[in-house]
């Protein structure tokens, strides 16, 4: 099998210079993305969204986060709290569309 060729590997004492350096010696800011999201490696936008479905309100609480530009710290975020969003939207739209069939 050939190896693949990943990039020029370091000198490391305990390692033997097996290893890889990760982050980009030109952009240091693409280094801040090796760390996992919060909230069991799924971000906090994707864990909001499965624990909406249990507590609405929690849908609203992200997209408070989502409207006030939480993602610029971190863009992996942006997709999980636009779904929050959007769920929230749509638990909105059914809410007052149940309110007005009972009431009207």
């Amino acid at each position: 099998m050939d190896k693949v060729n990943a990039g020029p590997s370091y000198d490391c004492k305990d390692c033997g210079g097996k290893y890889i350096l990760i982050n980009d010696e030109e952009d240091p800011r693409l280094a801040m993305f090796d760390k996992p999201l919060p909230c069991c490696g799924c971000g906090i936008g994707w864990c909001s969204l499965l624990l909406g479905f249990v507590c609405p309100l929690i849908w609203y609480c992200a997209a408070i986060l989502y409207l006030g530009s939480y993602y610029h710290r971190d863009p992996r975020e942006r997709s999980g709290l636009a779904a929050n969003a959007i769920a929230a939207l749509v638990c909105t739209i059914v809410t007052l569309i149940t309110l007005a069939a009972i009431f009207l």
